[in-house]
């Protein structure tokens, strides 16, 4: 097996689509703060070119590094990799390994019974953080927390979710 695609590249030795995902999330994140590459980059430790080629995915940013660039640009984590969509998540390099093809790593079908792991859990929590008005945010989770008290006709499951 070629060593590139181990380590990420496609098999046209260009950057691997989710690095070039990572770096983009990156550099929009630096011109919203309207910060210029050199700052980022004083900031980390680094020159600018290397910045650059974050930004372009060309050099893959290593989890300490990407956990330097959050704390610089004041983000989570998570940012660099929220909407994503599916096409560039199969560019994982455990995807691209033709050894790991046939291996399931995410069982999405157990993913998809994890709540925690569905859009629309992801899109219920942005949409609660949105609120600026707290008081109401609250209100509509206590809400929320009383409607999951009670079992749907329809449905006896509907309590898994339910707290005591």
């Amino acid at each position: 097996m070629d060593e590139k695609n181990i380590r990420g590249r496609l098999k046209d030795n260009k950057p691997n689509p989710i690095d070039v995902y990572v770096g983009q999330r990156m550099k929009l994140r630096r011109k919203i703060l309207k910060m210029s590459q050199q700052t980022l980059a004083k900031h980390l430790g680094m020159t600018f070119q290397q910045v650059q080629k974050y930004e372009k995915g060309f050099n893959r940013i290593g989890a300490s590094r990407l956990w330097d660039v959050s704390q610089v640009l004041n983000v989570s984590m998570n940012y660099f990799f929220a909407d994503m969509d599916e096409k560039t998540m199969k560019q994982s390099p455990r995807f691209l390994n033709s050894d790991l093809k046939d291996e399931i790593f995410l069982n999405e079908e157990v993913l998809s019974l994890d709540p925690m792991q569905r859009l629309e859990t992801l899109t219920l929590v942005r949409a609660y953080y949105k609120l600026r008005n707290r008081k109401a945010a609250k209100m509509f989770l206590n809400t929320l927390i009383e409607l999951t008290r009670y079992k749907s006709e329809d449905n006896e499951d509907d309590d898994i979710y339910n707290r005591p």
